[in-house]
């Protein structure tokens, strides 16, 4: 066997991409909300019924094109050369994401990605689909840790929540900033300072926070001994 995928699983992969597709145009010119499930299944020549069996939700017509972004970080961790330390290896992909301009780390500037990205920051259903997408690069990231570094329970659980937050973070933070204008040559630098000070903190478990509080305005309380 060579691993190829049968004919009928090409015509799924087919008939998925061309409802998405079909979407995604009627989204953008129309807006989220302005558009029906019912018209993008004519626009796509297929049933309601069929749609529905390829996406479950209306979200998820969007969701699909972001399917990759929910288990990058594991791929960076399985993928990594011998001898480097799952961190590094994330943080060295994001910064090469970051440099390619990978969609993965917001900094995607194409006049359809911004649109995208505009179209999910204005519809809090498609905010809330993406935190599923966060929680499964937690769980996919866990495993990788656990699998490929023999880190064990709860640590891989909890480094995972803390590493998919901090890119999660900077990615929103960057497709944020490019959605409503601000060009990817421009937010660069921003993006990589961002990154190294996020990784950074991650690096030094978080030692460089203030261990006190500053005081707000110029009044009233009482000086530290």
């Amino acid at each position: 066997m060579d691993g190829k995928p049968g004919l009928r699983e090409r015509k799924k992969r087919r008939t998925r991409a061309a409802i998405s597709e079909a979407a995604i145009t009627l989204f953008l010119r129309h807006g989220f909300a302005g558009v029906s499930v019912a018209q993008v299944a004519e626009a796509a020549e297929v049933s309601k019924r069929t749609l529905f069996a390829y996406f479950p939700s209306k979200e998820d017509l969007v969701a699909h094109r972001l399917a990759d972004h929910e288990t990058a970080a594991a791929r960076a961790v399985r993928a990594r050369p011998p001898h480097t330390a799952p961190l590094a290896a994330l943080r060295e992909d994001f910064l090469r994401g970051l440099r390619e301009r990978d969609p993965v780390t917001g900094l995607d500037d194409r006049p359809e990605a911004r649109a995208l990205h505009r179209m999910i920051l204005d519809a809090p259903s498609l905010v809330a689909r993406m935190e599923r997408f966060r929680t499964g690069a937690e769980r996919a990231l866990a495993e990788a840790l656990r699998e490929s570094a023999d880190t064990p329970e709860p640590t891989a659980r909890l480094a995972a929540a803390q590493i998919v937050a901090v890119r999660w973070t900077l990615a929103r933070d960057n497709a944020e900033r490019l959605a409503y204008g601000e060009p990817a040559a421009t937010r660069y630098p921003g993006a990589v300072a961002d990154a190294e000070h996020a990784f950074g903190l991650l690096r030094t478990g978080l030692r460089r926070l203030p261990r006190t509080p500053r005081r707000r305005g110029g009044g009233g309380g009482r000086g530290g001994g």
